[in-house]
């Protein structure tokens, strides 16, 4: 039988949907702005001419950021980064989840209380450096992959999503068949958790990608920066620029200025933007399941 509807529920369902109708539009129309505006003149963006379609296309902010060889060498840097950062994260995150959410592990309370206080309190900028430059990875990629790698909050959730996931009856059936713990944890755990596992990594790649007060600290090599830190410097280049010619050429070099402003914006976070549909569906599950248990 068919669920009948009163007055108030359809003027409640009505007032949701306008609210949430709202709420999408206010959420993805400044990004596809950016995308239309960025393909066009833009004089016409400055008028106001542009709202739903490009006018006047034009792929010169783009040529324009590409002439650049530091771009590529950007982008290359900032794949290795996130690649290998992300898998590095992966590595010291998971199985420290994993060891805190079993209830038979020694000291589990204080370690992760140990842990957790780390999320509110840390040595600062200053120690961190005096580590970093002891350690000698300092103007290396190594700061780039190693640095942050752990995760606090992370490794949290992960072990919120064991504790509800993984029962101790698994692995003690598969310790009657022979099974140590690291091979339950790589055979077992790992495949049987893909849904935070890719959270995890998602959120690695998120912020290793977007990530550049690490190179601004440490990374002095132009060679080794990353994309963020390239795409800054092309900004401030082009500001420095602008300020130095006269009103004609300021006008012009102002124009060129918005279209490279836009294209650095699409050019920053379409890999990510591309990626994230992918795991959308494994984002969604295992935030809510890592996060009910706690």
């Amino acid at each position: 039988m068919a669920k009948r509807y009163t007055g108030s529920d359809l003027l409640f369902n009505a007032a949701v949907l306008v609210i949430c109708i709202v709420t999408l539009f206010s959420v993805v129309y400044p990004l596809y702005f950016v995308v239309i505006a960025s393909f066009s003149d833009p004089v016409a963006v400055r008028s106001g001419e542009v709202w739903l379609l490009p006018k006047r296309v034009t792929l010169l902010g783009y040529q324009k950021i590409f002439e650049n060889d530091r771009i590529l060498r950007g982008y290359v840097n900032t794949i290795v980064y996130t690649v290998a950062g992300s898998l590095f994260g992966m590595l010291v995150t998971l199985p420290a989840a994993y060891a805190l959410s079993r209830r038979d592990f020694p000291f589990r309370r204080p370690f992760t209380l140990y842990f957790v206080f780390t999320m509110f309190f840390s040595g600062g900028l200053i120690p961190t450096y005096m580590v970093v430059n002891r350690l000698g990875i300092s103007n290396t990629r190594w700061v780039m992959i190693i640095l942050w790698g752990f995760n606090t909050y992370n490794m949290i959730i992960a072990r919120s999503y064991f504790e509800a996931n993984v029962p101790s009856e698994l692995l003690d059936a598969a310790r009657i068949d022979g099974c140590g713990t690291t091979r339950f944890f790589l055979r077992i755990v790992m495949p049987l958790s893909q849904a935070i596992v890719s959270v995890i990594f998602l959120f690695n790649v998120v912020a290793k990608w977007n990530e550049y007060f690490t190179a601004l600290i440490y990374v002095r090599d132009q060679n080794l920066m990353p994309l963020q830190i390239v795409l800054r410097d092309i900004l401030l280049q082009n500001d420095m620029f602008k300020n130095g010619q006269g009103a004609s050429g300021a006008n012009t070099i102002a124009n060129l200025g918005d279209l490279i402003k836009f294209g650095i914006i699409i050019v920053s976070t379409l890999p990510i933007l591309v990626l994230y549909p992918f795991l959308q569906k494994y984002f969604q599950k295992g935030i809510m399941i890592g996060a009910v248990k706690g």
